[in-house]
């Protein structure tokens, strides 16, 4: 009889490491929206620091 081992898998790892790296950025931005929704930040502030981010992101990939 042999012996069966179970790695325990964080949902957060397996959820990350299923995403390309494009949807893990938007994911990001989702997840920064939301927290900044309740500061003085207007959502263009915040839609303005994305897209120079996603630039940046994606200049890298060329």
């Amino acid at each position: 009889m042999g012996v069966t081992s179970v790695k325990k898998i964080n949902p957060e790892d397996y959820i990350l490491s299923v995403l390309s790296p494009e949807e893990r950025l938007d994911a990001a931005f989702k997840v920064a929206r939301e927290a900044f929704k309740d500061t003085k930040l207007t959502m263009k502030d915040i839609e303005n620091a994305i897209e120079i981010v996603r630039r940046k992101a994606y200049e890298k990939k060329k």
